[in-house]
């Protein structure tokens, strides 16, 4: 999967499933991905600031970065750091499916 699907993906699921944080300036939207070697959540929010990806590995801020770039450094890292964690094809099948 290449990057521009897996942005169209990510983007259509936030556009789906944001929430605001309260003030209506900032949105996020949320996808868990739990495997055997553990749990991957990752956070996109959408605030006047740009794009920012929080990214938690079994409940422990492991990355917050702005942009896609960033975005895609980053997942390449944490998945050697924690392999088995992040199946890129896997996560935006599935996050595909559900919007």
């Amino acid at each position: 999967m290449n990057r521009e699907e897996i942005q169209r993906i990510f983007e259509a699921y936030f556009e789906k499933y944001k929430k605001t944080e309260g003030d209506r300036t900032a949105w996020s939207a949320v996808w868990l991905e739990t495997t055997g070697a553990g749990v991957l959540e990752l956070n996109m929010t959408k605030c006047p600031k740009g794009t920012t990806f929080k990214i938690f590995v079994n409940k422990k801020k492991e990355a917050q970065i702005l942009d896609w770039d960033a975005y895609f450094a980053t997942m390449d890292e944490i998945s050697a750091r924690f392999p088995g964690l992040y199946n890129e094809e896997k996560l935006f099948a599935e996050m595909e499916f559900v919007i």
